[in-house]
């Protein structure tokens, strides 16, 4: 009987395991057509600003030296963002759209990447063309848009898999109190017999013992010789 508990506990998670199975884990399933947008629009907006980007004549700008070379800095880190970092983070989504781990790394690289591009497209407002400054502005908006559109994907998503989580333990611990077996009932004995009576005649003391000399009674004489 002891190893029944176990054996049960075994076959329910198996179970478990099995309705789980049958039907397709949240990671392999497609993205939801909100997701897919976004990150098609974001695509195309990273490769229209670095292209825009490495078309810009920043040494041409009404700035001074130090402003310039700010600028230059900026366009190389938003160039290498755009073509190497954030593709991959984008793919990478795309394929596990239910990974929060990887929706987290694009959301936390495109609020980077967006800090950097607000400064150099402000830049390009104050000593650029116009012409430079609208074309940056428009592929902004676009990663604003999808940035913000992300975070709230997230938190859906988050908040989804917070409760199948909550949802799966409270099956997992109703499986386990089902596998415990009820404590066995507690056995009385009841004893119906009479106890013994003991007795209560007291031992009788002989008379020599009760029988002692008096205190302070002389010894007998001896008659003198």
């Amino acid at each position: 009987m002891r190893t029944f508990a176990p054996v049960l506990l075994l076959t329910l998670l198996g179970s478990l395991a099995f309705a789980q199975n049958a039907s397709p884990p949240p990671a392999q399933q497609g993205a939801p057509s909100s997701i897919t947008s976004d990150l098609d629009r974001l695509q195309s907006a990273a490769a229209a600003a670095n292209l825009d980007i490495s078309r810009m004549r920043i040494e041409k700008w009404k700035a001074d030296s130090a402003a310039k070379q700010q600028a230059e800095v900026n366009a190389n880190s938003l160039q290498r963002n755009l073509t190497t970092a954030l593709p991959g983070l984008i793919d990478n989504f795309r394929r596990t759209p239910q990974d929060l781990n990887a929706g987290f790394k694009l959301y936390r690289n495109l609020n980077a990447l967006y800090d950097v591009f607000v400064s150099f497209t402000e830049l390009a407002g104050a000593f650029g063309p116009g012409s430079e400054y609208d074309a940056l502005a428009q592929q902004l908006n676009v990663i604003d848009s999808v940035r913000r559109d992300l975070g709230d994907d997230l938190e859906r998503l988050t908040s989804a898999t917070q409760a199948e989580l909550n949802q799966l333990r409270t099956q997992v611990r109703t499986m386990q109190q089902a596998a415990v077996p009820a404590a066995p009932p507690k056995k009385v004995i009841v004893d119906n017999s009479e106890p013994v009576k003991k007795s209560t005649h007291k031992k009788k003391t002989s008379s020599t013992d009760t029988e002692k000399p008096s205190q302070g009674a002389a010894p007998p004489s001896s008659k003198s010789q």
